[in-house]
Order: C-alpha cells, then sequence, then structure tokens
C-alpha cells in the first residue's frame, strides 16, 4: 500500500513557509542562521532562530500556551486546508496526529523559574503543562477535534523522522485514513547550554564535514504533513530505523547503526542504492556524526552520490529536524533539478570519505526520483526516510 505526504506547512530559520524555504535551500549564498545573543543571556551565539512573527497562543488552554505550539501553529495554518478536506473525506476520528519534539515548552518553564527566584512567585500564565512533551499533538488533535490516535515521538534528533514512520505504520494497520506527521522544537536556554557543555556547539555558522567543523548551531521550527493513502506527488516509500547500543550520547564510529537504518529504508522501499539521487544527511558538523555519517554513506553509495547537510542553513532544530528536512527532500522531488546546496568552508577533512558534496549551482537534468534523509539521535537511535516522485 502506497502512502503520500501532501504539501508541507513549514517555518524555520530559512524561512516562513514552503516558498522562502525553496529559494532559501537552493540559493548559492547561505541565510537562516544567524549570529543570536537573546536566548542564552552572554552567550552569542550562532542559532537557528525564527525572526517571523508567529500566531497567538492566547485562545489556547494555558497549558498549552507556548512558543513550541505557536510555531506549530504557523505550519498548520499553511495546509489547514488539506486538514479539513481530510476531516470531511475520512472523518474526525479516522484522522490521527503523530509528532516529534523534544524541547515542548521548556523555554517557558525557563522564564517561569526566572520569574520565581526575581520575583518569588511563578508567573499568572504559566502551567507546568505547556512543558510536557504530549502537549503539541494534543492541542492539534484538541483543536481540529480530532479522534484518531494522538501521541508525541521524543526521541532527540530523529524524532520528527520517526513521526513519519509511525504515520506510515498507522495508515498500513488500518488505524487512520490520515494522519497530521512532522515535528516542532523551539530554542530555549537548557538546549543551547546543554550541548555547549558536551563541547558541541559552534559559535559561527556550523560547517558539516569540514576540517575545521567544531558543533553544531541549535535552531527551531515546524513542519507539518498530511499523510495519507490518496495520491500526490510524493510518497514516502520507505523508512528505516535502528539503534547503535553503543553509546548515550555518541554515535557507534563505524556508521553501522547509520547503516542499517539506510537499508532497511531501500528495502522496504524496494530501491537499491543506485536508485537514489540525492541524500540530505544529518550533517551536523560535530566531529564524531560527520565523521560516522560519511563512512556509513561511502559504503552504501560510495562517492558520487550528490549529498548535503542542510542545518548551516536552518540550524538543528532537534526533534523537528527530521521533519523539516522531509520537506526540502519534497522540494527537491518536486522541483527543477536543483539541489540543496552544502554551504561549508571549502576544506575538506581529508580523514573522511570524500562523498561528493553539492556546490552551488550545482543542479541535474531533471529532478530526481528518490531522495533519502537521514535523521541520527543520542543513543544512537537512527532514523531513515525514502520520499519518491513518481
Amino acid at each position: 500500500m502506497n502512502v503520500y505526504l501532501h504539501p508541507p506547512g513549514v517555518i524555520c530559520a530559512a524561512g516562513r513557509d514552503l516558498a522562502e524555504l525553496r529559494e532559501a535551500v537552493f540559493a548559492e549564498e547561505p541565510s537562516g542562521v544567524a549570529a543570536n545573543g537573546s536566548v542564552w543571556p552572554g552567550h552569542e551565539l550562532h542559532l537557528g532562530a525564527v525572526r517571523a512573527a508567529l500566531p497567538s497562543v492566547d485562545a489556547l488552554p494555558l497549558p498549552q500556551r507556548s512558543r513550541n505550539n505557536a510555531l506549530l501553529l504557523a505550519a498548520l495554518a499553511q495546509i489547514r486546508s488539506q486538514v479539513d478536506a481530510a476531516i470531511a473525506r475520512h472523518g474526525a476520528g479516522r484522522v490521527g496526529v503523530v509528532l516529534g519534539t523534544s524541547t515542548s515548552g521548556i523555554g517557558e518553564s525557563e522564564a517561569a523559574i526566572a520569574a520565581l527566584a526575581r520575583d518569588g512567585a511563578l508567573p499568572v500564565g504559566f502551567h507546568v503543562e505547556q512543558q510536557e512533551l504530549g502537549s503539541p499533538a494534543l492541542m492539534l488533535s484538541q483543536l481540529l477535534g480530532l479522534g484518531g490516535p494522538c501521541y508525541v515521538v521524543s526521541t532527540a534528533c530523529s524524532s520528527g523522522a520517526k513521526a513519519l514512520a509511525s504515520g506510515a505504520r498507522l495508515l498500513r494497520a488500518g488505524l487512520c485514513d490520515a494522519v497530521l506527521v512532522g515535528g516542532v522544537d523551539a530554542l530555549c536556554g537548557m538546549t543551547v547550554a546543554g550541548f555547549t557543555a558536551l563541547d558541541s556547539v559552534d559559535a559561527a555558522r556550523c560547517r558539516p564535514m569540514s576540517a575545521t567543523r567544531a558543533g553544531i548551531n541549535i535552531g527551531e521550527g515546524a513542519a507539518l504533513f498530511v499523510l495519507s493513502r490518496e495520491p500526490s506527488a510524493v510518497r514516502l516509500s520507505g523508512y528505516g530505523e535502528s539503534s547503535d547500543a553503543h553509546h548515550i550520547s555518541a554515535p557507534e564510529p563505524g556508521g553501522r547503526g547509520a547503516l542499517a537504518a539506510m537499508r532497511e529504508a531501500l528495502a522496504r522501499a524496494g530501491l537499491q542504492p543506485a536508485d537514489i539521487g540525492y541524500l540530505n544527511l544529518h550533517g551536523t558538523a560535530t566531529p564524531q556524526n560527520d565523521a560516522m555519517e560519511s563512512r556509513a554513506v561511502a559504503g552504501l553509495f560510495g562517492l558520487a552520490l550528490p549529498c548535503s547537510s542542510t542545518k548551516p542553513l536552518t540550524g538543528h532544530a532537534l526533534g523537528a529536524a527530521g521533519a523539516i528536512e522531509a520537506a526540502i527532500a519534497w522540494l527537491t522531488l518536486t522541483g527543477d533539478g536543483r539541489l540543496p546546496v552544502h554551504h561549508f568552508d571549502g576544506e575538506r577533512d581529508a580523514e573522511l570519505p570524500s562523498i561528493a558534496l553539492v556546490a552551488p549551482g550545482q543542479r541535474l537534468a531533471a529532478a530526481p526520483r528518490h531522495v533519502m534523509s537521514n535523521s541520527f539521535a543520542f543513543g544512537g537511535n537512527n532514523a531513515t526516510l525514502v520520499l519518491s516522485h513518481d
């Protein structure tokens, strides 16, 4: 049974909607990520902050009022007509919600604790459930009046990709006729400080696969798709998931878990490595991730497959990253042959396999038929998606 990804709603540092994101990922000069000193006071870092005005959350129940859910509302507004059509066609009880997140409303808790320390009382607009991980899915389900399965996947940086795979399983199990899938994460001090404590944050724009790479740029954003059996331009043709079982935060150095996820995604799609026309790398710009991923990619595809990391544009949006990058894969499949540019300083790491990083202006004769997108997380939690355009 085929499952289809309909045009996404998306908001991130690289664009407030699909059109702006399209311009950013194919542009010859990088945009999006920028210097920011407001998220972690006293520390100016390059971050993937959304600068666009967000919808008000005042009409939501107090436990659901968060920047995270505001980002989600911005993405929802772009595809609301698709969602309403799915509800009208199938009934609210047959439409589910599966989202990835890792922060939910932690930013609201940070502000509330700071107010408590300063004023001796929590602010009136705070509710502890704002940081509950299930809040984004619950908010969408209640707002839309849905009755299908509703849950959040929280496996750090693979969450958004795994949410798409989970939605496909709901469709194939006959539990839903349509699923609203995607991911959302908001910038907050905890994640920025936490990754800095792990020596994983670069104060400058990140440089995936570079000899000078020094870490990630934390980002934020949301991407939502209606996933259904109704034909659309793009199929979610394959997905693969694996676990390294190696280390709480470091990937298995040889990339065995990543390789297993990519192979499983290809097998589920009924494809061979040669069928993939472009690969969106996890590409965080940390020393260990890039080394592991480049070895896994070279081992499966060789050195000719066009690859790029788009995190220098979006930042690493953690629980939303896999969904945002699925939207970039969707744009690549439905485009004119242009490929998302790999922006870095051009200093290749001689210790890594020389995989084919997409240069500015590089394009194919026509849009690829099949693309792959990788998302790898703490604990060696790996997810790979294959999207296809027939």
